[in-house]
């Protein structure tokens, strides 16, 4: 990997199998313990905890799954209606952060509409362990069946941040009146907050091919990943107004008009999903690249880099915190582009 930024290389290696959970042995700063926590799931796409006792799950076909007291229940919490078709379908999750009292969720997914593909944000109402009276929040955002964002997070402020792909017309993701290309920020009731960049816009940023990941460090700062062409895929901090520059330019372009990423996965190809950070540590779950990316960050950009979980499950969707400090992963086996095992898709548990 090319050196940037004072990022260096590290590799995990020595994977030891004890029973179905893996041990990585090596260098006991990089090592950690996988443990299954769910299976048989159908490409589940976005993970969210309510509490230490329940996790929610999107599956792409339309379906709202929950993990409580270390079981997956039978059945869904909610069956939506989804245009489950390529790489579409329900994707994006996240929860109000009082969920305890108003019992929201938020999600994004396809759906048709007139003939053409579109992605939309709801919201959602838990009652009695399922999840409905949907209230539509932005809606006609273009979609395809690729390349459609759809990452949902609440961010340090309260704001609902959305990401969009470019839906297959790269072009518009430099066009400010279309959805594509960015990362969008609303309120919680779908309305557009008058501090935003761009008058009555929900644009936050521009310029991106298939952002699928966000996350915030402790001091604030807001990172996103993009999948772009080639040995290039971005990890990005998002500013306020920032331009990042697809289609004109990925990865480190060094060009004054668009702000170039912290890091580029430079002669390795990652496909980066989602995202989270924990501590000093952002950790990033790669598609193509089958493993969960590690980097350290610094102050003034990234320290550190290295890898866990390298080709031992597959393709990797999401990964978040949890309650219990330790990392949660979705594979992506069975979204039409891994290769899937009679337990996938799962979700794990990885205790670095």
């Amino acid at each position: 990997m090319t050196v940037h930024r004072g990022i260096c290389l590290g590799i995990v290696t020595g994977l030891v199998l004890v029973g179905t959970a893996p041990t990585w042995s090596g260098d006991p700063a990089w090592g950690a313990r996988v443990e299954v926590v769910a299976t048989g799931l159908e490409a589940p796409w976005a993970l969210a905890f309510a509490s230490v006792s329940d996790l929610f799950i999107t599956e792409r076909p339309g379906r709202i799954r929950m993990i409580r007291n270390g079981r997956l229940l039978p059945n869904p919490v909610a069956s939506l209606s989804v245009a489950a078709v390529g790489e579409a379908g329900l994707m994006g999750l996240a929860l109000d952060p009082t969920f305890e009292t108003n019992r929201f969720l938020y999600v994004c997914y396809t759906r048709r509409k007139d003939g053409r593909l579109v992605n939309r944000v709801a919201r959602l109402t838990m009652r009695d362990e399922k999840a409905g009276a949907e209230r539509v929040l932005l809606d006609d955002i273009p979609g395809a069946d690729q390349r459609n964002g759809c990452r949902v997070k609440l961010g340090p402020d309260r704001m609902l941040y959305v990401t969009t792909g470019d839906a297959g017309t790269p072009e518009l993701a430099q066009q400010l009146d279309s959805l594509v290309g960015k990362i969008l920020r609303l309120a919680t009731d779908g309305s557009i907050p008058p501090d935003n960049p761009f008058p009555n816009s929900p644009v936050h940023a521009l310029g991106f091919r298939n952002p699928q990941g966000l996350a915030w460090d402790r001091t604030g700062r807001m990172f996103a990943a993009d999948l772009v062409p080639g040995p290039h895929d971005e990890i990005n901090e998002v500013v306020r107004g920032g331009n990042y520059g697809w289609p004109v330019v990925s990865g480190l372009a060094r060009e004054p008009r668009y702000r170039d990423p912290v890091i580029e996965s430079a002669g390795i190809i990652w496909k980066p999903s989602g995202m989270a950070i924990h501590g000093d540590r952002l950790y990033v779950a790669a598609l193509l690249g089958r493993q969960l990316v590690r980097i350290k960050l610094g102050s003034d950009g990234v320290a550190a880099q290295s890898s866990l979980l390298e080709g031992a499950w597959g393709r990797l969707r999401h990964v978040v915190v949890g309650p219990d400090d330790a990392l949660y992963v979705a594979t992506s086996n069975r979204d039409g582009r891994g290769v899937s095992h009679p337990d996938d898709d799962r979700i794990l548990r990885v205790s670095p």
